[in-house]
């Protein structure tokens, strides 16, 4: 058992905090592996393999959690929004959308505010129009289609923005269209359909919850959803997709990048990835849950960090009793065959460098070194403090560029 504290042992108001940040995590992922296909490829060959990312991704775990949250039967444009509400692309706040539906078959949403925008706008106007046109054009059509086939996005106006300070940062209508072809699956999400955590079960979750909060999303959509709405069940079943999620949008990636630069640079790229994305969440999340910068607080961030989620499949032992130890099993997530995850880079010795930058985002004289693994276990690490303070790691940094490193969410907590 570790020492830290564990999911289950989070109350209903800090899971709804947990799941905030594992929403912001998710999308982090992408910021923090970009740069480096930049370096390698270029922007063109970058924003191919946004395209096959999301498209892979994106439809899998929306039908997750259309099953998981009781809609998965509704083919209409508020369940479409209430699908987008639960999206890593969509992190609640950072990606401020604004929906309204003004019949079964029609709706309209607005970024008030697009986090992604603000990223990419100092890179120039080739950058802003190749992720507002290039590729969200393929990737947005991607997500709605998996709730309904037949559902099309309509750009009202987006960026670049005329004038600079244009708000809503965008505007879109959905129709859908019963006399439309429905499209059909994208290629790259039936590969990351077949992937163990894409078949991974979906908890069902109890018609009445034992506490207070929703356990289900039946009705309309909400246009002020917030995580604290749901019953602690509902949540813990959450905070597992929004995790699972992240494991998949990684893979998807992988398997973007290798088709084009094949797969042992797409390896390194992955394992600089994997350090960025999670030494800047490890940083967010000590902040969120007001982890201390000792042994505890290091314990209960390896804990709950979404990378090491959801457990039935990622076996990753946590012993904070004592010295603290991190130790990786065989598992679903070392048994995927369509594309390299983050639990393969621990299970084959790539990762170091990640979990140096989570130890080290939560007590900067932390460090890994590599121990005999447990019985059962392919893989262990003991974490170490003290000492003088160790600088950022590099792909942290290069991460941090993202606004979301330090984002502040606002509206938390019951209404």
């Amino acid at each position: 058992m570790s020492s830290g504290t564990a999911v289950e042992d989070l109350d209903r108001w800090q899971l709804a905090t947990l799941g905030r940040e594992y929403l912001l995590a998710g999308h982090l992922i992408d910021r923090a592996g970009m740069p480096h296909v930049i370096a390698a490829a270029g922007r063109e060959v970058m924003e191919a393999v946004a395209i096959d990312e999301w498209m892979g991704a994106s439809p899998v775990y929306t039908r997750r959690v259309r099953r998981l949250l009781g809609f998965d039967h509704e083919l209409d444009v508020s369940s479409t929004f209430k699908g987008m509400q639960f999206d890593i692309g969509a992190p609640h706040e950072f990606l401020d959308f604004r929906f309204s539906v003004s019949g079964p078959d029609r709706g309209e949403f607005h970024l008030a505010h697009c986090g992604a925008l603000v990223d990419v706008e100092p890179m120039g106007e080739d950058f802003v129009h190749g992720m507002c046109h290039t590729i969200e054009d393929p990737t947005f059509e991607a997500t709605v289609c998996a709730s309904n086939p037949r559902a099309r996005m309509v750009p009202v106006h987006r960026p670049p923005r005329v004038p600079t300070d244009r708000r809503p940062h965008c505007a879109w209508e959905v129709v859908i269209d019963p006399g439309a072809s429905p499209r059909p699956e994208p290629a790259p999400a039936r590969r990351i359909a077949r992937t163990r955590a894409a078949e991974l079960h979906v908890p069902v979750l109890p018609l009445v919850p034992a506490g207070e909060g929703r356990s289900d999303y039946a009705g309309p959509v909400d246009p002020d959803l917030r995580l604290e709405d749901f019953s602690r069940e509902a949540l813990l079943a959450l905070v597992r997709e929004f995790a699972l999620q992240g494991h998949l949008l990684a893979m998807s990636f992988h398997a973007a990048v290798a088709s084009r630069v094949g797969p042992a640079e797409a390896s390194t790229i992955l394992a600089r990835q994997f350090t960025g994305v999670a030494g800047l969440v490890a940083g967010r999340l000590a902040r969120a849950l007001g982890a201390s910068a000792d042994a505890a607080g290091v314990a209960t961030v390896l804990e709950l960090h979404p990378a090491f989620a959801p457990r039935d499949y990622v076996d990753v032992w946590v012993d904070g009793d004592g010295e603290t130890v991190v130790a990786v099993g065989d598992c679903p997530a070392t048994e995927e065959t369509e594309a390299l995850g983050w639990a393969t880079l621990l299970a084959d010795g790539l990762a170091a460098p990640a979990l140096d930058a989570m130890v080290g985002a939560v007590d900067p004289s932390a460090r890994c070194e590599p121990v005999e693994p447990p019985m059962g276990r392919i893989r262990a690490w003991r974490v170490l403090h003290g000492g003088d303070p160790r600088p950022e790691p590099a792909d942290v940094a290069l991460a941090r560029f993202s606004a979301g490193a330090d984002f502040e969410f606002v509206r938390i907590g019951p209404r």
